[in-house]
């Protein structure tokens, strides 16, 4: 259950991204990043956008984050939660849209494997 104390958000957003902030960067650049997720009429998927946030927020400082800032933290962790849940059984993860659009919110389920 989520809290809003902030030590408990910072460790469950520090659980769900488990990409540098530079890995992150590197995977938005890709077509496969832009090429998953939910576009809301913009050209910029959910994911995505989320995505170059999160980049922001690992180079923040602990003591210059703002309550948005904790908000978005605790969306990515409720995001990355809700969809680890939903890995797919028979497609191949790798390539798997399912995949990208974890890596979207700077997780990547094939880290740690």
């Amino acid at each position: 259950m989520a809290t809003d104390d902030e030590d408990t958000i910072r460790r469950e957003f520090g659980e769900a991204v488990n990409m540098t902030a530079g890995e992150l960067e590197r995977w938005l650049e890709t077509e496969e990043s832009r090429s998953v997720g939910q576009k809301d009429g913009g050209g910029e998927s959910t994911g995505h956008e989320s995505g170059r946030r999160i980049v922001e927020l690992l180079h923040t400082k602990k003591a210059d984050l703002t309550d948005d800032d904790l908000a978005h933290m605790r969306k990515v962790h409720g995001y990355v939660q809700r969809h680890l849940a939903q890995e797919p059984a028979k497609e191949d993860v790798e390539t798997s849209r399912w995949r990208y659009s974890l890596m979207n919110w700077g997780h990547d389920p094939l880290k740690g494997r």
